[in-house]
C-alpha cells in the first residue's frame, strides 16, 4: 500500500492506567510507530483523576508533536491544554462540542454501526466519524460495523473515518484500502510487549 494511501492511527489509551508507569510504554509507541492522535478513553468518571492522566499523557504526545484528544469531556480540554475531544454519543453533542471548542479543536464522534449516524455527526461538524466495532470484541450486543459501511463511506462521504474494536491482522488488511484511520488500543495494552504488538497488527499495510 502507497504511503499516501496508508490509514493513519489513532492511539486509543486503556480505561485504566497508571501514571507512574505509562507515559514511559506510551512514549516507547510513539516512538517506533507514527501515531497521528491519542485518545484519551478513561473509565473513571473522577476529574482530578481523569486530570492527571491528561497532564502525564499530554507531556509525552506533544513532545512527539502528536495531538491528544480526551473522550466526552468536552469541558475539561482547554483546562488541560488538550487538543480536542471524542464524543462516544453519536451525533448528539457534536454541535455543542463546535461550539464550545471552537472551530480548531478536533471534535470526532463514535458512531457505532449507523450510517446516518455518521452522517449526522458529519454535518454537525464533526472533523471525523468512528464506526465499530470491526472485529469480534464480545461485548454489547455482537453487532459490528460492516467492511460495505466503510466502502460506501470512503467513495460517498469526505469526512475521514476511524475503523476500530477488535481488530486484527487480517482486518487491517481488509479494513486498509476503505479506511483513513484505525483506532487501536486494548489490542496493543494487553501485550507484555505493545510496540511489537502494534507493528504486527499494522504489518499487512507493508
Amino acid at each position: 500500500m502507497a504511503a499516501d494511501d496508508r490509514p493513519q492511527i489513532t492511539l486509543i489509551t486503556p480505561a485504566s492506567l497508571d501514571i507512574e508507569s505509562f507515559p514511559e510504554g506510551l512514549a516507547r509507541v510513539l516512538d517506533a510507530v507514527e501515531i497521528a492522535c491519542l485518545r484519551l478513553s478513561l473509565a473513571t468518571r473522577d476529574a482530578d483523576q481523569v486530570a492527571r492522566s491528561a497532564d502525564a499523557c499530554r507531556e509525552v504526545a506533544h513532545a512527539r508533536d502528536v495531538a491528544i484528544v480526551v473522550e466526552n469531556h468536552i469541558g475539561l480540554v482547554e483546562r488541560l491544554g488538550l487538543d480536542g475531544v471524542h464524543l462516544t454519543d453519536g451525533a448528539r453533542t457534536v454541535r455543542k462540542a463546535r461550539k464550545d471548542l471552537g472551530a480548531d479543536a478536533i471534535v470526532g464522534a463514535f458512531c457505532g454501526a449507523t450510517r446516518h449516524e455518521g452522517i449526522s455527526a458529519g454535518e454537525a461538524g464533526a472533523d471525523y466519524a468512528a464506526f465499530g466495532p470491526i472485529g469480534a470484541t464480545g461485548l454489547g450486543d455482537g453487532t459490528t460495523a460492516p467492511h460495505e459501511l466503510f466502502q460506501w463511506w470512503s467513495e460517498m462521504i469526505e469526512v475521514p473515518v476511524i475503523a476500530e474494536g477488535g481488530l486484527t491482522a487480517d482486518l487491517v488488511a481488509s479494513f486498509g484500502p476503505v479506511t483513513d484511520f484505525f483506532g487501536i488500543g486494548e489490542e496493543i495494552w494487553r501485550r507484555e510487549d505493545p510496540v511489537a504488538a502494534l507493528k504486527a497488527l499494522l504489518a499487512p499495510l507493508g
